[in-house]
C-alpha cells in the first residue's frame, strides 16, 4: 500500500479549497526513486531528442556519429560491469550501427578504441553534486561521472544544463582536466565540430521554453527535419501565391484556364 504525505489539517471552507492546496502536487513529491537517481522525467526525454535531431557536424558523414541518450556507457575494462548513463553524448568516427548491422544495446569504450567527444548533463537534485564535479572521489565505490569523463574517458567538451533554471555550464579538457569555458551569450562554437551549442528559446514538442540545441557556422540554429520540412512548405507556398499575383496582373484568369 501506498501512503501518500500526510498534510496540515484545514478547516473546512465552503467552497471547498482545490486539491491544489490541501493536497501533495507535483512538486511535493519526489520524481526520483532514491535507489535509482537520475530516472528520467519528461524534459530528459525531449531535450535529448532535440539534441540528437540537430546534431549534424557538417565534416561527417552521419553514418560515421553515434549518439546515445540514457545508454549504458561501459568505460574500463578491468571493472567491465561499471558504467555511466549520460544524459547525452556523441562519439565522433564510429559506425553508427554495431557491426554496421545492430542497433547499439550499450556503448563499450574499450571495445570501440573510440572514447565519446561531448557529454551532456541535464541536473537533477539527485545527481547535481556529481555532475558538477562536487563529490569526493570514495576508493571503494566506482568513480564519479566527472572522474570517468575527465580522467578516464578523457571526454574533450562537458556541459551540464539545468532545465528547471536554464543556466548552463560548458566544460573543456585543457591538459590534466576540465576547464570551465565562457558562453557568449549562452553559446559555445566548437571548432573541431563546426557547430556551437547554445541556449534557444522556441517551441518543440508543443512546448515554449529555453532548450539546449546545435547551431551552425553561421549563428543559425539547425533545423529538426520537421522544421524543414515545414519550411519548405511554406516557401513553396509563398512562391505559389507570389505567380498567382504576377499571372493576375498580367489579366490572366486561373479558374479560366483550369
Amino acid at each position: 500500500m501506498i501512503y501518500l504525505p500526510t498534510t496540515q489539517h484545514l478547516p473546512q471552507v465552503e467552497p471547498p479549497l482545490p486539491p491544489k492546496e490541501t493536497l501533495p502536487t507535483m512538486y511535493d513529491l519526489p520524481s526520483e526513486d532514491p535507489e535509482d537517481p537520475g530516472v528520467p522525467d519528461e524534459f530528459h526525454i525531449y531535450q535529448p531528442e532535440l539534441l540528437r535531431k540537430t546534431f549534424q557536424p557538417p565534416i561527417y558523414d552521419r553514418d560515421r556519429i553515434f549518439v546515445g541518450s540514457d545508454l549504458n556507457l561501459y568505460y574500463t575494462a578491468r571493472q567491465a560491469r561499471w558504467y555511466k548513463r549520460p544524459d547525452w553524448f556523441a562519439v565522433l568516427g564510429v559506425d553508427r550501427l554495431y557491426d554496421r548491422t545492430h542497433l547499439r544495446r550499450s556503448y563499450v569504450a574499450w571495445q570501440e578504441g573510440i572514447h565519446p567527444y561531448i557529454a551532456i548533463e541535464l541536473l537533477s537534485p539527485s545527481t547535481e553534486k556529481e555532475d558538477l564535479g562536487q563529490t569526493e572521489p570514495n576508493e571503494n565505490a566506482p568513480p564519479t561521472k566527472w572522474q570517468v569523463y575527465e580522467q578516464i574517458l578523457r571526454v574533450p567538451y562537458y556541459f551540464v544544463f539545468d532545465g528547471a533554471t536554464n543556466r548552463s555550464i560548458a566544460f573543456q579538457l585543457e591538459g590534466g582536466g576540465y576547464r570551465e569555458q565562457e558562453m557568449s551569450d549562452s553559446r559555445l562554437w566548437i571548432e573541431d565540430l563546426q557547430l556551437g551549442l547554445g541556449l534557444w528559446q522556441g517551441r518543440y514538442e508543443g512546448i515554449d521554453r529555453a532548450w539546449l540545441r546545435w547551431y551552425d557556422d553561421r549563428g543559425d540554429w539547425i533545423p529538426t527535419e520537421a522544421e524543414r520540412e515545414r519550411r519548405e512548405k511554406e516557401l513553396a507556398q509563398a512562391k505559389a501565391e507570389r505567380l498567382a499575383q504576377r499571372l493576375k496582373e498580367a489579366g490572366i484568369d486561373l479558374d479560366k484556364l483550369a
